[in-house]
């Protein structure tokens, strides 16, 4: 299972790659399920005049209209940031099983609104009547703070 969540991470990498280029902020997300990717997302809220409009939250949306449910028990969430305490709320609610996630929200990404607070997704996960899945893998991070650092100097 490692492997495979590497390959859709690094493509949810990508995925944050192609927000950059398009003026957007660097995340990324892809949904996938029975191992088929059913969406992909990239965080372009500001070019939609959609504050709502994050990679992971948007590549939620197409799944659902993709399939024609809410539904997207047994998918995995496959994110190139943390989410965002929205973003993992529309996975709650959608139901997704997991959410894989290649770099961690830090103190410094909070104090410049990168995050809407400090909050503890997996500490909230606990306390929700479903709790997600949730897998952290290290290998992007580095490759992650460095397109936050290109995107920030732009």
């Amino acid at each position: 299972m490692k492997n495979i969540d590497k390959k859709f991470l690094k493509i949810a990498v990508n995925q944050a790659k192609k927000s950059v280029k398009l003026g957007g902020f660097p995340a990324g997300a892809i949904v996938v399920r029975d191992g088929k990717i059913l969406s992909r997302g990239i965080s372009i809220g500001f070019a939609l005049h959609d504050p709502t409009s994050h990679a992971e939250t948007s590549s939620i949306r197409k799944a659902c209209k993709k399939i024609k449910s809410t539904d997207l028990g047994r998918a995995t969430l496959y994110a190139s940031l943390e989410p965002c305490l929205m973003c993992f709320q529309v996975a709650n609610w959608s139901e997704v099983s997991r959410i894989v996630y290649g770099c961690k929200k830090t103190e410094t990404m909070v104090k410049k609104n990168y995050y809407e607070g400090n909050n503890n997704i997996n500490r909230i996960n606990v306390r929700n009547n479903r709790q997600i899945e949730m897998k952290y893998i290290p290998d992007f991070e580095k490759e992650m703070q460095d397109l936050i650092k290109e995107w920030k100097n732009r």
